[in-house]
């Protein structure tokens, strides 16, 4: 039988929401994940890559729960994220291997940090119908839909943020006769002959965002 672990994570390059870190046993595919929380990627923590560390917290959790020995394989995602868990799987004489993660842990892991940006209060439309769910620019425009509430689930400590997330926007009220329009606070139709709040603003080109004129 193989003895094979595997170590993944999902949600780095996203905008909203924590890193997802998994671990799967290969042979009977049971997994067990955590997640770095948000307080590390704030402006506070993000510049001293504290995160990297957690990481390591994290994986001796689940390692504990997938009962893994050090005469097992462990093959791990080559990523930066586990800088400083390779380095400590070195120090603690693990057997490991940097690589590309595919199947099975790959869509496992992706399918876990989907659900929780789902349970964070992004749309699950934007991840069924989209083909690059998480680029920076499409959550943007979701983040600044609703700024005060959705600023609390950025990055704040990334450089992109500190770009693009305090940008001026302009405010007007408009009204739409034909609306192909999804309200970006409330996430329901903009009908026919609305009257909607319109706002404006540039971040990689000029952006305007609907919403519903009570939302």
């Amino acid at each position: 039988m193989i003895l094979l672990i595997l170590i993944d994570d999902a949600g780095s390059g996203s905008l909203i929401g924590g890193t997802i870190i998994g671990a799967m046993r290969y042979e009977t595919e049971e997994f067990h994940f955590n997640t770095i929380p948000l307080k590390y990627y704030s402006p506070e923590f993000f510049s001293k890559k504290i995160y990297l560390d957690y990481v390591i917290e994290i994986v001796k959790d689940l390692f504990e729960k997938l009962q893994v020995n050090k005469n097992e394989e462990i093959l791990i995602c080559r990523g930066y994220m586990f800088d400083n868990l390779r380095k400590w799987f070195s120090k603690n004489n693990f057997k490991y291997t940097s690589t590309k993660i595919g199947e099975p842990l790959q869509s496992k892991i992706e399918s876990t940090f989907e659900n929780y940006t789902i349970r964070l209060g992004f749309p699950q439309r934007f991840i069924s119908y989209t083909k690059y769910p998480f680029h920076f620019h499409r959550i943007l425009r979701w983040v600044y839909a609703d700024y005060d509430e959705r600023v609390k689930l950025c990055k704040t400590g990334w450089k992109s943020f500190t770009k693009y997330g305090s940008l001026p926007i302009q405010y007007n009220t408009t009204k739409i006769k034909k609306s192909r329009f999804i309200c970006l606070k409330c996430d329901k139709k903009i009908e026919d002959n609305s009257y909607v709040r319109l706002l404006e603003f540039t971040s990689n080109r000029p952006q305007k965002i609907y919403l519903h004129h009570d939302c």
